[in-house]
Order: structure tokens, then C-alpha cells, then sequence
């Protein structure tokens, strides 16, 4: 991503070009007139030939250019940016870092939020390239094949965020949240725990946390240790959901002597738990977070966990993409990294 008025003198020489309209043609059969009459729903066209159009478009990934109709150059200055959620603190601090490394550079996001849902990040994926942006943003690994092909035949740099732990499109900034979870195991060892509750939400939408608690299953196992108990809410992470499954972790197990949280939101509500049923954290039970939010360490008791580096992650992929406008040959990661923060409860 070069300045905009650079970039739009020359075309991307990436290892796969854009799908055009005249490629949908050629694989449908059909004329590009057609082709496009059919997009834009224009005139009677015959069922056959509509199917197998979109056939052509749904196996290609193509995505029409809303930019050519309206403006004189095909290049825009927008950079798409695709967020599971607002509510969750942690994606805020990222797009502040994503707005830090475009502001100097004429280049503007554009946000769309999927709520941790995979069929609309799908849509917006296919909205937002529309409209030719300079590059795309977008949290984690989690695509539908749609999405990943949309986004593999765009030409343009993709940087997916938050995780390392598989092969990026082109660009993966963030952290290994699989060897988080295991740090986390060591760490809480090294102090004397033997005794572990887990205390989690729902994967089905959220593969770093299940990653975490791999990593940290793996660190036991190495120890000769097993979960002693756990607690799984099926809906999202939430303080609510954390203080009622440290309350039902502890009387299923009430054995364990340190309980590990799936996140700081989790954390923090194990946290209210605790001063309602009288437990002291630390002394009477360990408890652990993830993320390192402000509103842990703002505690009375400072909230053990480990602290992602959120700004960093938005403005090192902004940065990097600056820096090479082209996609590479090859898929890069950055590892950002993480802290253990050893806090006061545990």
C-alpha cells in the first residue's frame, strides 16, 4: 500500500490477478454484457443462463466493481476493515493501532462488525470489495470458503489479525494464543498450582480461546496434570457469564485451587464471585485472565493474567502493508508477542 495517488498509476503484479468480469464470461459462456446484466439484475435473462452465471461467480470469488461505474479511476483509498465485535474491548484498542498507521498516509478505514458470526463477515467481505479498497483488515483465521477465496483473488494485501497459529492469506500479525494457553500452565506450576479449574464461553465462535486451552492442557499434560474440573457457558464471554461458572465450577469441583479463565471479562466476574462468597483470591483460590484489560489491573486486587499487545497488532499490519504495496509470494507473520502479568490473584 503505496499513497493512493501512487498506487493507481500501476496495477498490482501479484502472484494471482484479479477475477475480471470477462473471466466470469469466459467460464459461463456467456458475454460480458450479459454477465453484467445479470449482477445488475437488469432484463429478462433465461433461468439456465442466470444459473450458470452465478455458478461462474460463487466458484471464481468475483466480486463486482462498484467503483468503475462511479468514479474516474478504479483505486480507492478506503481500507476494509472487518471486526468480530465493538462491545468486546480488545477490538477497540486494535482498530486505534489501525488508525494510528493510516493516518499519516491518506488512506481510511471502513469498519463492518460480524458479531462473531461467519456468514455475515462473508457478506461484508463481498460489500466491501466492492468497492476496490487499498487492503483489507480482518480478525483471525475463521473464514467460510467463500470468504477465503474472495479474499485470496482480491490482488490486493489481506492481513489477518489476532493469531499466528495457522498460514495467512498474505499477512498474520499477532500472537500464538496456543502458546499463551502453555505459558500460562508453567507459569501458574511454577507458583505451586497443581489443582486446575478452567472457567470458559463458547468456542463454536472464537478459536483463540479454544487454542488458549489447548495450549494450557498441554502444559499439565507435560507436568502429569489433568483439569480437575471445568466450566463452559454456551453463550459469548461476558463478566455475568464468569462469576456464575466460577460458582458452578466450585461446586462440582471444589477441590481446585486455582481457576484459569478463557478471558479477562470471564476473570473479572470470578473476580465478583469470589467477594460475595467470601473467597480471598490467591489465598483461597488462584484465579488467571487473558488479554490484560485496564478494568483487571483497576481491581482492588490486580487480575493475574497475560497482556496482548492490541495497538501494536493494528498499527505493525498498517506499517507492513505500507511498506509493500504488493502481495508477496509468500504468506508472512509477525509475532507481536504477549506478557504474563503476575498481578494479586494468583
Amino acid at each position: 500500500m503505496s499513497a493512493p495517488s501512487e498506487r493507481s498509476k500501476r496495477r498490482r503484479s501479484t502472484g494471482q490477478q484479479p477475477i475480471t468480469l470477462s473471466d466470469v464470461a469466459a467460464r459461463a459462456k456467456v458475454s460480458e454484457i450479459t454477465v453484467s446484466r445479470i449482477l445488475r439484475g437488469v432484463g429478462p435473462i433465461a433461468d439456465s443462463t442466470r444459473e450458470r452465471v452465478m455458478e461462474a461467480v460463487d466458484a471464481m470469488g468475483y466480486v463486482p466493481n462498484r467503483v468503475a461505474g462511479t468514479l474516474a479511476s478504479s483505486v480507492s483509498s478506503l481500507v476494509g476493515v472487518i471486526i468480530p465485535s465493538l462491545s468486546n474491548i480488545v477490538f477497540p484498542e486494535v482498530l486505534q493501532g489501525i488508525n494510528a498507521g493510516l493516518e499519516p498516509s491518506g488512506y481510511r478505514p471502513v469498519v463492518g462488525i460480524t458479531d462473531y458470526d461467519a456468514t455475515t463477515e462473508e457478506k461484508l467481505v463481498a460489500s466491501l470489495l466492492a468497492w476496490k479498497p487499498a487492503a483489507m483488515i480482518i480478525a483471525g483465521f475463521d473464514h467460510t470458503p467463500m470468504t477465503r477465496r474472495r479474499l485470496q483473488t482480491s490482488g490486493i494485501r489481506i492481513a489477518e489479525l489476532m493469531d499466528i497459529d495457522a498460514t495467512p492469506i498474505d499477512l498474520a500479525v499477532g500472537l500464538s494464543h496456543r502458546a499463551a494457553g502453555y505459558d500460562t500452565g508453567r507459569h501458574l506450576l511454577r507458583r505451586g498450582y497443581r489443582r486446575f479449574g478452567y472457567v470458559g464461553h463458547d468456542w463454536s465462535a472464537d478459536r483463540r480461546a479454544k487454542l488458549r486451552y489447548d495450549g494450557l492442557r498441554q502444559a499439565l499434560c507435560d507436568a502429569g496434570h489433568v483439569f480437575a474440573g471445568e466450566a463452559m457457558t454456551q453463550g459469548p464471554s461476558s463478566t455475568g457469564a464468569g462469576r456464575s461458572m466460577l460458582d458452578a465450577l466450585l461446586r462440582s469441583s471444589p477441590d481446585v485451587d486455582v481457576a484459569v479463565f478463557s478471558n479477562d471479562d470471564m476473570a473479572v466476574g470470578g473476580v465478583f464471585h469470589c467477594m460475595t462468597a467470601g473467597i480471598t483470591p490467591k489465598r483461597d483460590l488462584g484465579l488467571f485472565g487473558f488479554n490484560g484489560l485496564d478494568i483487571g489491573q483497576a481491581l482492588p486486587l490486580r487480575l493475574s493474567t497475560i497482556r496482548s499487545n492490541r495497538f501494536l497488532i493494528g498499527r505493525m499490519a498498517v506499517e507492513k502493508m505500507l511498506q509493500q504495496s504488493e502481495r508477496p509470494g509468500t504468506p508472512e507473520i509477525i509475532d507481536t508477542g504477549y506478557e504474563i502479568v503476575e498481578g494479586e490473584t494468583a
